[in-house]
Parts: C-alpha cells; structure tokens; sequence
C-alpha cells in the first residue's frame, strides 16, 4: 500500500504478533474431523453399511393372502415343495406356478442375513413369471427385537 504522500503508515494499528500456532491447530482439528467423521460407522448417501432388513412388530405385519410360498434359507439356495433349487431352477418353477392363473401372490420366508441383491433377484424372478405382488418374511437375526408401532 502505498502511504508516503499522506504519511497514512503512522496513523494505521501495528501489525498483530503471528498466529503461527492457530494454524497448526486449525489443520490437526480439520485432520481430526475427517479422521473421526470419515470412517464406516457414519452414514453416507450412496453407501451401503451392513444392510439387515427392517423387522416389524406383529401388530404391524401384512394380512394379505399369497398363492406361493418359498423358502430361502440362504444365497442362492430356494426350498420350493420340499425341493432344494437354484435361481435357474427356481425361474421354471416359478413360471409353472404362475401359468394361466392372474394376479398371483408370492410368499418369500427369507433368511435374516439374505443379502438384498438376493432379494432383488427373486423379484425380478416373480415379475418375469407373471407374479403380481411379492411379500417377504424374515426371522429375526439372534439378538434383535421387533420394532414397536
């Protein structure tokens, strides 16, 4: 700045001590903060952390009827009519089940611990075969108690 012709330098406040120190303090608080903030245990959108399906009370279950029940204890394993099959099985089983019959029902007692690409799977089966609504019901994992409504 320039000060010479007016003599402004004198009538400005001296320059404060440095504040070398807050900067450090500022960058390990940031460093901090992304340390803490930044791990799995938060929640982020778009980032799936352990997904469990939601469990329900009794008194807030569905009460609508299904045609079809399976089972599937585990990936990529269905119980079907006391029948063990695989996706692929489970596609032709599910297309004979849902042959000139409309607006049919599909039950899924579905493990706790079934991963929701599982899911996801048999219903794309059950829309493929010509099923109109898919249900799940889970166990609960051990150690986990229904949600109150």
């Amino acid at each position: 700045m320039i000060t010479r012709p007016l003599d402004l330098a004198s009538r400005l406040r001296p320059v404060p001590p440095a504040w070398d120190a807050l900067f450090y303090v500022n960058t390990g608080a940031l460093a901090l903060f992304f340390v803490l903030f930044g791990s799995r245990h938060v929640l982020s959108p778009g980032l799936g952390v352990d997904f469990a399906l939601p469990l329900a009370a009794e008194t807030a279950t569905s009460v609508l009827g299904t045609d079809v029940v399976i089972a599937v204890p585990a990936p990529g394993m269905v119980v079907v009519e006391g029948a063990v099959v695989d996706y692929a099985g489970l596609r032709v089983w599910l297309r004979a089940k849902a042959e000139g019959v409309r607006r049919k029902r599909l039950l899924v007692q579905a493990s706790g611990a079934l991963p929701a690409r599982d899911l996801a799977e048999i219903y794309a089966l059950a829309a493929d075969a010509g099923f109109t609504g898919v249900l799940i019901a889970t166990n609960a994992p051990a150690g986990n108690k229904p949600l109150n409504n």
